[in-house]
């Protein structure tokens, strides 16, 4: 993907662009000025555009960690933008993970409720509301997949910062790879056992649900 996102994109329209990125690439700029997704997109726009000159527009709805793997909503018009952020914020939006983990909580399905806070460069969770903290609420369901192998499906119901890595490390649970949250186990460079497979959302001028799926590289 230095070069081009042509066989990770999974929709493209007018106003849409939804593509499925890959782990190890952020999803925008940042102030070490490494490759990211939202350049490569438009680089990718303006290659296609019927005119060399034309300006593209191209930004990202969300976000994922740059280790994490799966589907980014991106808007391709300014005129759609608050509309999808809108969708976003009031939760109308539904974005659904898979997670590995070397160990498993008791129960194998459950909601998870913390106060969040990012403090410096991780989230930190709490069980009672402190100061600058906000709820952070995901649901999951584990399946064994093997010995010392679990595959978590989760619906995220808040998009808070690490949200999902710092609740499942909560409960002694940390995902493959993670090193930051307490993983002992190696995953793949760059990388780590965490990946956005399904987003739901509905198209801001036609209004019709729409749901893109990106198989799991784990599965």
């Amino acid at each position: 993907m230095k070069n081009h996102i042509t066989g990770h994109i999974l929709f493209e329209d007018d106003v849409l662009f939804v593509i499925n990125k890959p782990a190890g690439l952020m999803v925008e700029p940042d102030r070490n000025g490494y490759p990211n997704l939202q350049q490569q997109v438009k680089k990718y726009l303006k290659a296609s555009s019927a005119a060399a000159s034309e300006e593209v527009y191209a930004q990202h709805i969300h976000r994922l960690d740059r280790p994490v793997s799966g589907i980014v909503l991106f808007a391709k018009q300014r005129s759609v933008l608050k509309n999808l952020s809108e969708q976003f914020a009031e939760r109308k939006v539904k974005k659904q993970y898979q997670a590995l983990t070397e160990n498993a909580p008791v129960m194998r399905m459950d909601i998870l409720e913390h106060w969040h806070r990012k403090e410096k460069k991780k989230a930190v969770l709490y069980t009672e509301e402190i100061q600058y903290a906000q709820k952070a609420i995901l649901k999951y369901e584990i399946h064994e997949r093997s010995r010392h192998r679990f595959l978590w499906n989760i619906e995220l119901h808040t998009g808070k910062y690490h949200q999902i890595r710092a609740q499942l490390a909560h409960l002694a649970c940390p995902i493959i790879g993670d090193v930051l949250y307490g993983s002992t186990l190696s995953y793949q460079a760059d990388s780590i056992a965490l990946h956005a497979w399904q987003l739901t959302f509905f198209h801001p001028i036609t209004h019709d649900q729409l749901t893109f799926e990106a198989k799991c590289p784990f599965e």
